[in-house]
């Protein structure tokens, strides 16, 4: 009788060990992600007092995008334009579930830095109306057109949406006085512009396919609430 008791106190110790060892303990929806992420389908969940459901794809996550509103977009070397993404593909966890939808709009702005543009992303909408801060950015996109006088410049301003900057160049180094043949961006910093131009015969611009050049990837993790 006495080893019977001693048996089931140690039983119940190490039963209730366990059970507080599995409350405290994380749980992860894909549980290889560290060693090898899959794009597009990795998610952590845990759970919490506070939170008994807390959604967080972690940083280094590359989001595919689309853009819907101009074939490509054409900006100056030195000017901030506000854009608007949407996600091209549903983000899901490893075990299928839909995390974000394709169709989320991802608003944030193209800057200039060294060499080109680059994409930093802000904020995300998602379907049902929900926004969540968002760190991300895209790679970034050097590749420029050279704008002179006298040359045809319809091919790059056909189907463009062309940030205000890059409009007062084209503007100045061409003559035109309207550009009609794209949408233009509402950005700052274009009336500074017109000084630096004037009488300018060549200045560049640069030429981003956003569904080709703006993959997002996250600079930190991405927490759904």
């Amino acid at each position: 009788m006495v080893n019977f008791s001693r048996w089931q106190s140690k039983t119940a110790l190490v039963l209730a060990l366990g059970m507080g060892s599995s409350a405290i303990a994380p749980l992860t929806i894909a549980t290889s992600a560290t060693a090898n992420p899959a794009p597009y389908t990795v998610a952590q969940l845990f759970p919490s007092q506070q939170s008994p459901r807390r959604v967080e794809i972690p940083a280094g996550t590359r989001l595919p995008i689309r853009y819907d509103g101009a074939e490509k977009v054409v900006v100056s070397p030195t000017e901030t334009s506000p854009l608007t993404l949407l996600l091209a593909r549903n983000i899901r966890s490893s075990s299928g579930e839909i995390l974000v939808r394709s169709g989320s709009q991802i608003r944030g702005e193209l800057r200039p830095v060294d060499g080109g543009s680059q994409f930093y992303g802000q904020e995300i909408t998602l379907t049902d109306g929900t926004v969540v801060p968002i760190d991300a950015t895209s790679e970034v996109v050097t590749k420029t057109q050279e704008i002179v006088p006298g040359t045809n410049t319809d091919a790059v301003l056909k189907g463009a949406a062309i940030g205000a900057g890059a409009a007062t160049i084209i503007s100045g180094v061409t003559g035109k006085k309207r550009i009609t043949l794209g949408k233009i961006l509402i950005g700052g910093g274009a009336g500074a512009l017109g000084g630096l131009i004037f009488g300018k015969k060549r200045a560049d611009v640069v030429v981003v396919n956003p569904n080709t050049d703006l993959t997002l990837t996250l600079n930190s993790p991405l927490a759904l609430r």
